[in-house]
């Protein structure tokens, strides 16, 4: 099966800087590799035989690192946008996106299956498919609760609030496409609440195993810290 995947790669890593006033957030080095590049490793590893990355901050960067994608055995080809056009707008600048394709994050570290998340998306016949993670939010406070009288209702010790997070992986049908408006900047969020608009929600796939969005400082740290001695869990023997 040809499976295809767009990685969205033209961030400005504000949240990384300094560090990404050198390189972009996707050739941040996570041991021996930049973290763009495990990811291609991954996808080459779970059969996708073409890779679009969507590009745009230091662009010519990530195209001179990568190429064709030759080095690692998959058709690599690039889309640039002209301004940022947030996480789903840039998907309107491709043309020949197939019936089905994976969309994600070019920053994140996971040992999510994607070939199995592919095709769990294509056997069910889904419109969107979210896969996400449970992260859990502690409260350092005692929580009050109380009436329109401002009389205590309910008290809570620091209490904990548990959500699914998206991981930033998604599985995409083509149908999609018409919901995103072309020209504009239009994210994930949009995206969401459109569909839920429409009555066509998305499917919420949950994950439990690794994943760190190394965008943000401490996980960028903590990626640093694990890969190493966890690389088999990423890449395989």
């Amino acid at each position: 099966m040809s499976r295809r995947a767009v990685i969205l790669a033209g961030g400005r890593g504000t949240r990384l800087r300094p560090y990404t006033v050198v390189l972009p957030k996707p050739l941040m080095p996570i041991g021996e590799y930049p973290i763009l590049e495990v990811i291609i490793r991954q996808l080459v590893a779970a059969g996708f035989d073409r890779i679009t990355m969507a590009v745009n901050h230091q662009a010519e960067i990530i195209k001179a690192f990568f190429q064709d994608g030759d080095r690692w055995g998959v058709r690599i080809d690039y889309s640039l946008e002209d301004r940022p056009l947030g996480t789903m707008g840039p998907l309107r600048l491709i043309t020949d996106l197939p019936d089905n394709f994976l969309v994600m994050n070019g920053d994140i570290l996971t040992d999510l299956n994607y070939a199995d998340f592919y095709d769990t998306h294509v056997r069910n016949g889904e419109l969107f498919t979210i896969s996400s993670m449970r992260r859990e939010h502690h409260i350092d406070y005692g929580v009050l609760e109380a009436d329109d009288n401002q009389r205590l209702t309910a008290f809570r010790e620091k209490p904990m609030a548990a959500y699914q997070v998206s991981m930033g992986v998604y599985m995409l049908s083509a149908a999609v496409l018409a919901h995103i408006p072309p020209g504009r900047a239009y994210g994930f969020d949009n995206l969401m609440l459109d569909l839920l608009a429409a009555g066509q929600a998305a499917r919420v796939r949950p994950y439990d195993g690794y994943w760190l969005d190394i965008g943000r400082p401490d996980d960028y740290a903590q990626a640093i810290d694990e890969f190493e001695s966890t690389k088999q869990r990423f890449l395989g023997a």
